[in-house]
């Protein structure tokens, strides 16, 4: 993720969470270290290509496309269907935040942002890896399990100002895991 992405990150953002949505000074903050030697934070984007899209819909439809409008980005400029962040501290790692598009879910992307994340552990050396999900949130919940997360605890009233408990899971030795499912 770069601060170009800010905008459509930001846009999915308050679609997927409106209650509770990261504002852009958290985005800036977390993307300040992502991008130095020392980094301790990994931010990725899932993109596609708006013509790949369109081209869908409309064989969908049975039409025609649609010349692009004034001022529209140009055809086949990426779109942001995901995104997924990360922390390792003191060989801790920890989901900061990972979202997909409503027309993205079930098609495996949420596994393959994770992936990603499980990646940056790896290349941090954590021994473990930590995140936090709303308890009403099983999709999410489901998700994790299948990458071997599990519960660990609650943290009440985490998510504000909806005042969601949060479903606080673990997955120990994220290297251990990730080898085995790349086998």
């Amino acid at each position: 993720m770069r601060w170009w992405d800010l905008d459509a990150v930001l846009a999915l953002e308050h679609e997927l969470f409106p209650e509770d949505a990261w504002s852009r000074g958290m985005f800036w903050s977390e993307l300040a270290d992502a991008r130095h030697p020392s980094a301790s934070r990994t931010y990725v984007v899932a993109e596609e290509a708006v013509e790949e899209a369109v081209e869908e819909a409309v064989e969908q439809a049975g039409a025609q496309a649609a010349p692009d409008p004034p001022g529209a980005a140009p055809a086949g400029t990426p779109r942001i269907v995901g995104y997924a962040g990360f922390a390792a501290i003191a060989g801790t790692g920890d989901v900061q935040t990972i979202a997909t598009a409503r027309d993205q879910w079930g098609s495996g992307l949420g596994g393959r942002l994770l992936t990603e994340l499980l990646r940056a552990a790896t290349a941090a050396e954590c021994h473990e890896v930590l995140l936090e999900v709303r308890v009403d949130n099983a999709r999410a919940q489901r998700l994790y399990q299948r990458f071997g997360f599990e519960p660990i605890g609650v943290r009440r009233g985490y998510y504000q100002p909806g005042n969601v408990d949060a479903l606080v899971m673990r997955l120990a030795d994220p290297a251990q895991t990730f080898a085995a499912d790349l086998r």
